[in-house]
């Protein structure tokens, strides 16, 4: 007999969708490396129509690669917003370079700029504000530029272990917002718990910051996987919800699913429509294609793939 019996879920027990979870994923976007987008077949069997497909740059990564991963997404009609890390671009010559192959070579016209992850720069930058100073974007026409967010802090930007660095890198965001023409938002970093992330985005309103919040939210992956990330990407409170889990042992082997996290955002947002969180960010932690299943499986017509 076995010790531990975990029911399989039934393909023919799904639940029905819950409409104010899919109201909350329409619109939903999700991350890509070039290694991982080279296992995905076609996009068009995974994301509806128009799903906005970020492109992570991890330090070493050549940009052909970039811009051939950038290329081949837009060309199955998806809009591509790849990473600028600051900290590894070499100097103005270099930003303007990339900025022309991604625009002349795969029609991009938005960016997600970021320091990046990388201790020491590679040259002229050392931050996203740098970038956005730089007039390059808004010289290229750009038309959304996108920056970070951080509800639960940084560590890298504050050692301290306040959130003054990154309070004030927001309020220059929000100054910034008000000046150029693209329009403009805050992507986050991955969280497990809603509360703490309601409480960060109410803030943000409160001092001013307007700039619509795109929450990011590790999908499905195992547990042991999703504690390595956190762990590695700084995420502090709510990685207690990760290890509350492993404590359990009937869920220690199964899967962790974003769902708990996803709909009570989804209710928190159908309470309350002026809510500055408008869109969700996925981080496929454990593959895009797991991903894009869970939310098929619960996103209804707001996940539906192309070929469908």
């Amino acid at each position: 007999m076995a010790l531990l019996n975990f029911k399989k879920r039934d393909a023919a027990e799904k639940a029905p969708v819950n409409p104010t979870v899919e109201a909350f994923l329409q619109g939903y976007s999700i991350e890509v490396m070039p290694r991982t987008a080279e296992k995905v077949e076609d996009f068009r069997a995974l994301l509806p129509e128009g799903t906005r497909v970020y492109i992570a740059h991890i330090e070493g990564t050549p940009i052909e690669d970039m811009v051939k991963t950038a290329k081949r997404i837009t060309d199955e009609g998806y809009p591509v917003m790849p990473h600028f890390p600051a900290r590894i671009i070499k100097d103005a010559a270099t930003l303007e370079n990339w900025i022309s192959m991604y625009q002349g070579e795969a029609g991009v016209d938005q960016a997600l700029l970021l320091a990046g992850g990388v201790t020491n720069p590679h040259g002229d930058f050392d931050s996203s504000m740098q970038l956005l100073e730089s007039g390059l974007f808004d010289k290229a026409g750009f038309k959304r530029l996108h920056v970070a967010g951080h509800p639960e802090g940084n560590k890298d930007i504050d050692p301290d272990g306040s959130t003054k660095n990154v309070d004030d890198a927001l309020r220059w965001k929000q100054k910034f917002s008000e000046t150029t023409d693209a329009e403009m938002a805050l992507a986050t970093q991955f969280a497990f718990e809603a509360k703490p992330i309601i409480e960060w985005a109410d803030n943000l309103k409160e001092a001013g910051i307007d700039i619509p919040v795109h929450i990011g939210i590790a999908g499905p992956a195992k547990l042991q996987t999703l504690i390595k990330f956190a762990i590695a990407c700084g995420v502090g409170p709510s990685l207690k919800v990760l290890q509350k889990r492993a404590m359990d042992v009937s869920k220690l082997l199964l899967p962790y699913e974003p769902t708990d996290v996803i709909t009570e955002l989804a209710n928190h947002k159908a309470a309350n429509p002026d809510f500055n969180i408008t869109n969700v960010h996925f981080f496929p932690l454990g593959g895009i294609k797991t991903n894009a299943n869970w939310a098929i499986n619960n996103g209804g017509a707001s996940a539906k793939p192309v070929n469908s």
